[in-house]
């Protein structure tokens, strides 16, 4: 039976909704897979690099699986003491800044300009702030949970991945298949998730180093909060920032936070609008838009771990598609916008002629085609 067009369309939006709500309904289990297939997608190169230089496979992994787990371990004891001495640290924090409202409010007061005082204080009550800190190291405590299920299931993935290739062509019959194209789609994959990674790592480093110098407490704990939230894309560098330029205000004044804003800024503008665009090149990258509504359907979907994991997932959908010929014109619309050379590069288009002219007298009547 021929389907119209329409219907056509009927069906693929009512499968596309399907498919969404078998995501978000087997999200706790296709979660920690996602992040073992990205870490394992990471640290695939670091396990070759050991087998080229004579490692066995069955030690080369254990190596590889220590240093992830031993990193894994370092971020969450560094986020839990620092959450520890954040909370204990909390009624200082709030003493200094209901005096500073105290000063504004008087001199807000003198100029005949009254501010209601619940707008400023209501949501710093201590009891509030420490119940918000005693939650998030819940939340710290519940990944390590998961964590663990990723790096077991991280443990067989790469104990099967070598062997992939021979599975592949025996399951298609054909001992010669080309598996070319999925080579390079997982070539591409680690190259945008390396830099991503290196981009995020400088990102932490540089932020750290700043509010270390001038004075901000915790500054491993907003490094390690930069380096994190730069995965998150557009929204995360702006989150990152906020805790640690309120703080500044808290304890240094208003110098202090308009420095720790300022470089916040110079940070993630030079990092993630110039070094990393240039790294990744137009290939890899993504349109603004497409940015945005990735974050909005994977957070949907998938909560904060999605957020965390949208520009990685969106990147490897575009790579797919990148190297097919049915869908390439998809990846394209998922990427920036074209150069004026490459549009120019695609030659001249030819006007449709009018009724009854032959294309000489089309052509004469114009004078000119058009590129």
């Amino acid at each position: 039976m021929t389907l119209s067009s329409g219907l056509r369309a009927l069906l693929a939006a009512a499968s596309l909704v399907i498919v969404i709500a078998g995501l978000k309904i087997a999200a706790p289990v296709l979660v920690p897979t996602a992040l073992a297939i990205f870490l394992a997608v990471i640290t695939m190169p670091l396990v070759t690099w050991l087998r080229r230089r004579g490692v066995p496979n069955l030690v080369a992994i254990p190596i590889v699986i220590l240093l992830t787990f031993g990193t894994f371990a370092g971020l969450v004891t560094i986020a839990t003491q620092s959450l520890s001495e954040i909370r204990l640290a909390f009624p200082r924090y709030v003493e200094r800044f209901r005096a500073m409202e105290g000063a504004l409010t008087a001199w807000l007061g003198d100029r005949g300009i009254e501010i209601p005082r619940a707008l400023l204080s209501g949501w710093a009550d201590p009891e509030r702030l420490v119940d918000l800190a005693g939650g998030a190291l819940v939340g710290v405590a519940g990944f390590m949970s998961t964590a663990l299920v990723v790096l077991i299931v991280m443990v067989f993935f790469l104990l099967e991945v070598h062997g992939f290739p021979a599975k592949i062509r025996a399951a298609a019959g054909t001992p010669d298949l080309d598996l070319s194209r999925y080579a390079n789609i997982i070539r591409e994959v680690q190259r945008y998730l390396a830099i991503k990674t290196w981009i995020s790592l400088a990102t932490g480093l540089l932020v750290g180093l700043w509010v270390w110098i001038l004075g901000v407490d915790f500054p491993v704990f907003w490094g390690l909060v930069a380096f994190v939230l730069n995965y998150v894309p557009n929204v995360g560098s702006f989150v990152a920032a906020i805790p640690a330029i309120f703080l500044a205000l808290v304890q240094l004044g208003m110098k202090g936070s308009i420095l720790t804003a300022l470089g916040y800024l110079v940070v993630n503008v030079s990092l993630g609008n110039v070094v990393e665009p240039h790294l990744m090149g137009r290939k890899l990258g993504l349109s603004p838009l497409v940015v945005m509504l990735s974050l909005v359907f994977w957070g949907y979907v998938w909560g904060p771990v999605g957020m965390l994991l949208s520009l990685p997932l969106t990147m490897i959908v575009r790579i797919m598609l990148e190297n097919t010929e049915s869908y390439r014109w998809v990846a394209v619309l998922l990427g920036p916008a074209p150069e004026k050379e490459e549009v120019a590069g695609l030659g001249p288009v030819a006007l449709p002629e009018p009724a009854g002219t032959s294309g000489g007298a089309a052509e004469g009547a114009t004078g000119e085609s058009v590129a």
